[in-house]
């Protein structure tokens, strides 16, 4: 999904299904560089595609991150991260990053996160008709 200042997609280094990252289309490495227009943006799609990610995962809540350090990823981007209500307490809350860069094995398979990107364009549509409430 794309719009004027964000593009989202699922992490491709995770074993989380709905996993998803906004990355800044326009390069800055930190919240203040942003417009006015990239603000409000962020803040629907986070409200936007939790919605969607509660839809479809059955997550409690959706967490939200941004530190945009890892060496090679100075790039402004956002983690919005399903939090399942069967979540095993050693990835809850900051620990939830136990779920990334996992091995290859246990990553979710690029057919699962394409097949979760359509399931969320769907629910956002749907949203955006007052299909789904």
């Amino acid at each position: 999904m794309t719009t004027k200042h964000w593009r989202a997609a699922h992490a491709l280094n995770t074993s989380l299904p709905g996993w998803l990252v906004l990355v800044a289309r326009e390069h800055v490495t930190a919240l203040d560089a942003l417009d006015a227009e990239g603000h409000a943006e962020l803040g629907t799609l986070l409200g936007q595609l939790s919605q969607a990610l509660r839809t479809l995962t059955q997550c409690e809540k959706t967490y939200v991150m941004q530190f945009s350090e890892t060496p090679g990823h100075h790039h402004l981007h956002v983690h919005l991260v399903p939090r399942m209500p069967d979540q095993p307490e050693d990835r809850t809350g900051p620990k939830v990053f136990g779920y990334l860069d996992v091995p290859e094995d246990e990553q979710i398979p690029a057919t699962e996160r394409d097949r979760i990107g359509l399931a969320i364009r769907s629910t956002l549509a749907k949203q955006l008709t007052g299909e789904l409430r």
